[in-house]
């Protein structure tokens, strides 16, 4: 069954979140796609993974390369699944793909201070109750640590 994580962003924008996520899934042997809502967002991601910390780069590339099938982490704005991932990471509002149920993990990130993604999330946690899917609710502390609200 798919479990579907929604991470509920406070005091923290997406650059600093996403990388965390991200390394847990390849401890976990995990192969990646992220997914965002437009080219700009993908390639501000593509060049923050390389350097977000200075003792670690995160390997990934993007759609529009030759190797996108080989990457354990693809950045795309479609709805694709090229390099085989078992988790999905969608962020900016970007769709729940049709083949959801493909999936191990679907993670959804949102911004808690943006009403208009507070309300999306909610119409896609129903959705995802609704379709059957494994629903949990992340919220971060004042520590930036993520706790399961629900």
């Amino acid at each position: 069954m798919t479990e579907m994580l929604f991470y509920h962003m406070q005091r923290q924008p997406l650059e600093r979140v996403l990388p965390t996520l991200l390394e847990k899934s390849l401890e976990r042997g995990w192969r990646v796609v992220v997914q965002a809502s437009s080219e700009e967002r993908i390639e501000a991601l593509d060049s923050h993974l390389w350097i977000f910390r200075d003792d670690s780069f995160l390997p990934h590339g993007t759609w529009r390369e030759a190797e996108a099938h080989e990457q354990p982490i693809l950045l795309t704005i479609n709805a694709d699944n090229p390099n085989g991932a078992a988790v999905r990471f969608l962020v900016d509002g970007a769709p729940v793909p049709a083949d959801a149920e493909a999936y191990q993990r679907i993670v959804l990130i949102f911004d808690g201070e943006d009403d208009d993604a507070v309300t999306a999330a909610r119409e896609r946690w129903s959705e995802s109750k609704a379709k059957g899917f494994d629903v949990t609710y992340w919220q971060s502390d004042e520590d930036g640590r993520w706790q399961r609200k629900a």
